[in-house]
């Protein structure tokens, strides 16, 4: 797969947010990941996923992140990669793996998550790069993603 880097710091955020619409959220553009699964984006997504905190404690978002904004276009890459590595999501709240939550891995250490909404059927969750080798441990560590009929028809497992 060609992962292309966009160059975010010669674009405006109103230029970046505009790719972010076009490329994601258009209703005539559908984003299917490589198994057929449709994957909805929002354009408020653009902000959970394209800032970071300043302080991850406070979650505060503050920053706008030039390192993500250059991989936007990774994460449809991501999804339509059939190389990629495909693992459970944790879910914090739960303090547990959940297979509704799936995190495809690639390129050693940059994540897609999304989670199941139903057949064939999920929404956008986040996407980001992990810079520390413990983070990217604990995914590779975590269960792997299994494929289930309520995920992909009984005819589809």
């Amino acid at each position: 797969m060609g992962y292309k880097k966009i160059k975010s710091h010669k674009m405006t955020e109103e230029e970046l947010r505009n790719l972010w619409k076009e490329e994601y959220c258009d209703p005539n553009n559908p984003i299917h990941t490589f198994d057929k699964v449709l994957v909805k984006f929002h354009e408020r997504m653009f902000d959970h996923c394209f800032y970071e905190s300043n302080n991850r404690k406070a979650k505060d978002k503050s920053i706008l992140s030039l390192n993500r904004l250059e991989k936007m276009l990774w994460i449809k890459e991501t999804l339509q990669d059939p190389e990629a590595i495909l693992k459970k999501g944790w879910d914090r709240d739960k303090k547990s793996y959940d297979n509704t939550r799936r995190v495809a891995f690639v390129k050693g250490n940059y994540v897609v998550v999304i989670r199941f909404t139903g057949v064939l059927k999920a929404s956008f969750v986040t996407a980001y790069e992990h810079q520390e080798d413990g983070n990217i441990n604990k995914i590779l560590e975590s269960p792997n993603w299994q494929k289930e009929a309520k995920f992909y028809g009984e005819d589809n497992t």
